[in-house]
């Protein structure tokens, strides 16, 4: 029965990606479609045998694909509901239907001829896009705009440039360069002569040595009184640390922060064409998240710390403004984080005394993969090496536990929530010294059990975070060996990833929790983040490496090619944008004076969005299957 033009164009002009196309060409398609009725049980196709006439758009109700055997069996395939293709690939491909198809319930569908749809796959480039490339990074990058400018709306008119500018366009002129040789008195000269802050120091070979800066004039020599006849070699900073022209300030900002520093040397072609500064930076985007982590640097009151963390929202919104993906805005978070750490612990030494022993702060978790958002419980510890001398050893243990409770006190002032497991470096189970935690995952590598590894997962995100970084990076680099050698381990391990299923239904509707304070909403931490976090993890242990970034972890997986480059780069859109929604509604409950969760409401999202993370949410599911096959888990 032929349908009514106007009721199709209103259902798929909502539809993606029919809503692409332009009003002439969805008012043709509609004229051509045909409304159809079909009872539940109704089969539709038969792999093998059917010749499609036309791919059903579903209207309403719900069709299961599934493969039919030689006995009569079935195996299910997938279910389409509301606003899904069914024939899509025997269509383009010709020849009969690849799958068997049956209603679930009743449905009603929009029948379109195969050659109209075959039509606008070859005419129009968003059909092809979306119905040929799964998961297609146009349609994440639409969703993302839409996010973006719908859940964040920019408190001004002005753009703020950090990603969409290249370093090398900040830089305005070549480096003025000095020798070695020349004295401190004349560097001071030519400073002042050129009108710049820094030089860059080279060698007899014109080669790039080190860079002294104007507050190397200051506190070097003025305020050491240093002979102005020495050679300026003698202050200079080596070697320059550098970014590429080509990578975006953002970047740069981060390399800065890092590694607490202002000037930055920008290369082209391996050669250093010029530098870029901290105040270039600021200048670029208003609001800098290089001035907070100043004021952190410079603070030396644990109450000037409290006041400080609560700023950090403040310099990360407007990077979410300007299109700042979640990986990004989690990195920031963690380098703004981290010196809010480092000040702590350090004003916390002056405070109880000299440690008695090398000791290693330890990120755990989300804290350790760098992917904080602005809700992060505490998840740390603390390793340290143990004296030799009894009485030295009970000492450092008694020191060691006042030290890390204070810490959690500290933290917990500034506005970290602790650990409802307790998983902190105030707990004497995770205060301990190096030899004791290399036992502690010998343990549970070489004698695995489900219980104990799944509790233990958060173990293997860890990371150094303050004090002898070489402590913590031993610990770690012995972990990861021990476990890409295991197969038991890692086969436990990828028996947990199975746990989660992905938060869809059978007809793809979305689960959410069915009673409880979160009735009716979606955990986006637990069923949508959490799951490619822990295969990232698992791959990364069967390669044996020390990385922590879920990100990374992917990519690095891709390149030892255990991933397919095609499954990492649908993961990886995946998380970014399961990240993204997370993000987001944690910022807008802030700015409504709620406190940050993880649970969504899903009735805020656009169709768009909705869409898209099915589509996500899709991915966890192709995860699950590369690892049940990977790592040969039966059941």
């Amino acid at each position: 029965m032929n349908a009514d033009v106007n009721v199709v164009v209103e259902f798929l002009g909502k539809t993606l990606p029919f809503s692409e196309l332009a009003p002439e060409t969805l008012a043709k398609v509609a004229k051509v479609c045909a409304i159809d009725f079909f009872p539940a049980g109704t089969r539709l196709m038969t792999r093998g045998e059917t010749v499609l006439k036309d791919v059903y758009v579903i209207q309403s109700g719900a069709v299961r694909l599934f493969l039919d055997d030689e006995e009569g069996g079935e195996t299910l395939a997938d279910f389409r509901g509301e606003g899904a293709v069914v024939g899509v690939l025997s269509a383009v491909r010709g020849g009969t239907a690849n799958l068997s198809a049956a209603t679930v319930e009743d449905t009603f569908v929009f029948r379109m001829p195969v050659a109209v749809f075959k039509g606008l796959i070859d005419s129009e480039p968003a059909m092809a896009q979306y119905f040929l490339k799964s998961f297609s990074e146009t349609y994440v990058s639409k969703a993302f705009g839409e996010l973006r400018r719908r859940r964040v709306p920019p408190r001004s008119e002005s753009s703020l440039p950090l990603f969409a500018t290249r370093v090398g366009d900040v830089v305005r002129r070549a480096p003025v360069t000095v020798d070695e040789g020349t004295d401190i008195r004349r560097a001071a000269e030519v400073m002042a002569e050129e009108g710049v802050g820094s030089l860059l120091v080279t060698d007899r070979a014109g080669e790039v040595t080190g860079i002294v800066t104007d507050k190397d004039l200051r506190y070097k020599v003025v305020a050491q009184g240093l002979n102005y006849n020495w050679p300026v070699a003698e202050i200079m900073s080596g070697p320059v640390r550098s970014v590429t022209a080509g990578e975006n300030c953002f970047d740069a900002l981060l390399t800065m922060m890092k590694h607490q520093i202002h000037h930055l040397g920008v290369t082209r072609d391996a050669h250093i064409a010029g530098v870029i500064t901290s105040h270039d930076l600021m200048v670029l985007q208003g609001r800098s998240p290089f001035g907070l982590f100043s004021e952190i640097e410079r603070e030396r009151t644990f109450e000037g710390l409290y006041q400080l963390s609560g700023k950090v929202p403040l310099v990360v919104r407007p990077l979410i403004e300007e299109g700042a993906k979640a990986g990004s805005v989690g990195r920031m978070i963690a380098v703004l984080n981290e010196a809010l750490l480092d000040r702590i612990l350090t004003l916390l030494q002056e405070e109880l005394g000299p440690p008695p022993a090398p000791f290693c702060w330890l990120l755990l978790g989300s804290e350790g993969r760098r992917e904080q958002t602005f809700r992060t419980d505490q998840d740390n510890a603390l390793a340290f090496r143990l004296p030799e001398k009894p009485g030295e050893a009970a000492k450092a243990r008694e020191y060691f536990i006042n030290f890390g409770r204070a810490a959690i006190t500290h933290l917990v002032r500034c506005g970290f929530p602790p650990c409802p497991a307790e998983m902190m470096a105030s707990n004497q189970r995770w205060n301990m010294p190096d030899e004791d935690w290399l036992n502690f995952f010998r343990d549970i590598i070489r004698r695995p059990e489900p219980e104990r590894v799944l509790h233990a997962t958060i173990f293997f995100d860890m990371r150094p975070g303050f004090g002898f970084f070489e402590l913590g990076s031993r610990i770690k680099e012995e972990v990861c060996r021990e476990a890409a050698k295991n197969e038991v381990f890692l086969g436990f391990l990828a028996r947990d990833c199975l746990r989660a299923k992905p938060p869809l239904s059978f007809f793809k509707n979305f689960v959410v929790e069915k009673s409880g304070e979160h009735k009716n909403r979606l955990d986006l931490k637990a069923r949508g983040i959490m799951p490619f976090v822990d295969v990232a993890r698992l791959l990364a242990l069967r390669l044996g490496l020390v990385e922590c970034n879920t990100l990374a972890r992917l990519a690095l997986a891709r390149d030892a090619g255990l991933l397919s480059g095609e499954l990492h780069a649908e993961a990886a859109e995946a998380f970014e944008f399961v990240s993204q929604i997370r993000l987001v509604h944690q910022l807008r409950l802030m700015e409504q004076g709620l406190a940050p969760d993880n649970h969504l409401d899903l009735d805020n999202l656009t169709e768009l969005e909705k869409r898209t993370l099915k589509e996500a949410f899709g991915v966890i599911g192709e995860l699950q299957s590369f690892v049940r096959q990977e790592f040969h888990i039966q059941g």
